[in-house]
């Protein structure tokens, strides 16, 4: 009997998924470059800024490893909407607050609740979708993220103003905007997961074995292919926060309006969704490995290029291109983790890439942050270079392995079956053993 998992009737529940995750990364979207303008407003430097944009990755960065062990083994769909609250009630209270640490606290709460839609909605992606189909589900999935930074950054700058003095106000009310634009997700979580799924809760008071067992995260990580998933995953969404949270400093430095900044913003948006309705055919023509690898190495070049006061137009260019790149290693390394992830422990291991997700989040704009206080504000795209021609190289080594969970023991080689010794003195005769050919069945 194939263990596949039963993708149900339809594909409904995956456009309302990717409908509901479109509304809430909208607003996230939204409001990181806010958040930014906000802290700018009153009084942050570069440094503070890549601070605040750090705190974001925090919280997640301790709660993503129970979450997925809680989701293992129970149902995925009750993380969406208290995503959904907390992503909501974050945009809020950053747009209300006046000083830096309660707007970094906030942003903290902002992060928790992506962090807790994301882990539900990559299970449920997961367990409904038959491993032939991951590929396409994961980037079918990521196309929601990708439509709300296109509209996010877009709706941002239209609404952020920095004239007379009213960078202040404005982005105060595209926080709170970004927190209505949030709430809307709630009508699309409507029987988006299957009740008869394959781990899902099991009926009360019967746990079942593989409930009580837990993989240990070792396990998880020693699997071929977790790490560089995990690594690529870090690296790519590393580069697009750092993008949104840096260039409307390096706007500022420059002297780019907030709303080209959000075209901008969504330019390279609109093409990691090109990229993701692109990626089987690129799959058939590159494979798993090379496309990764490409795209990474390529995505590095270009973010160091921009380290360079380039015009608008080719800021522009360079960003579409840098868009495309990076739309693959998303969607691609989700289903890496996951093929390579035993069974049971599948949204352990995609919190564990989300982890890695949240300590390049945190790391990566505090690093930043120095980087841009000491070198200039469009100095941080330089180390963005680097992380990305790092994932490259741990691409073409195994970003691109899949298959199997924890590699199983190798089962024993046949090889030829020793004759057991005589229970007594009396030795067999040579013929009879030729004629058995094998060992007795009472043998020990």
């Amino acid at each position: 009997m194939s263990s596949a998992p039963r993708p149900g009737p339809g594909r409904g529940w995956l456009l309302r998924l990717v409908i509901a995750f479109a509304f809430a990364q909208g607003a996230v979207s939204m409001a990181r470059p806010a958040v930014s303008y906000r802290a700018l407003a009153l009084g942050a430097e570069e440094t503070a800024v890549g601070v605040i944009a750090g705190v974001y990755a925090l919280l997640p960065l301790f709660a993503a490893v129970p979450l997925g062990r809680r989701t293992d083994h129970g149902r995925c769909a009750p993380l969406l909407p208290i995503g959904v609250v907390l992503i909501s009630g974050g945009c809020a209270l950053s747009g209300v607050v006046s000083s830096l640490p309660a707007m970094a606290a906030w942003s903290g709460v902002m992060g928790l609740g992506h962090l807790c839609f994301v882990i539900g909605a990559q299970s449920i992606v997961a367990r409904q979708s038959a491993p032939a189909e991951q590929d396409r589900n994961f980037g079918h999935f990521t196309i929601g993220a990708s439509l709300g930074q296109l509209v996010g950054p877009i709706a941002a700058g239209a609404l952020i103003s920095g004239e007379s003095g009213a960078l202040g106000r404005t982005s105060a009310l595209a926080l709170l905007v970004s927190a209505a634009v949030c709430a809307v997700a709630l009508t699309s979580l409507w029987r988006i997961e299957h009740r008869r799924t394959p781990g899902a809760a099991p009926p009360a008071g019967k746990p079942t074995a593989k409930a009580k067992a837990k993989v240990p995260v070792t396990a998880i990580l020693g699997a071929r292919g977790v790490p560089a998933g995990i690594f690529i995953s870090m690296a790519v969404l590393s580069a697009t926060d750092i993008l949104t949270a840096y260039l409307p400093v390096v706007g500022e430095h420059r002297g780019i309006a907030p709303a080209t900044v959000g075209l901008l913003l969504s330019l390279r948006a609109a093409a990691s969704i090109a990229c993701r309705l692109a990626m089987p055919l690129m799959l058939r023509l590159l494979g798993r490995t090379a496309l990764l690898a490409t795209s990474c190495l390529l995505a590095g070049l270009i973010c160091a290029g921009m380290v360079l006061p380039v015009p608008v137009p080719a800021l522009a260019l360079m960003l579409a291109a840098l868009g495309f790149c990076l739309g693959v290693g998303q969607p691609l390394s989700m289903t890496t983790v996951v093929q390579a992830a035993p069974t049971d422990a599948r949204s352990t291991a995609l919190a564990l890439r989300l982890t890695g997700n949240r300590l390049g989040q945190a790391a990566a704009p505090a690093a930043a942050g120095l980087i841009a206080g000491t070198a200039g504000a469009a100095a941080p795209f330089a180390l963005l270079g680097a992380l990305l021609l790092a994932a490259a190289g741990l691409g073409l080594r195994g970003g691109g392995a899949g298959g199997t969970s924890v590699r199983p023991e190798p089962a024993p080689r046949p090889g030829p079956t020793p004759v057991p010794p005589a229970p007594d003195p009396v030795q067999p005769a040579p013929d009879a053993v030729r004629e058995r050919g094998a060992p007795r069945a009472d043998a020990p």
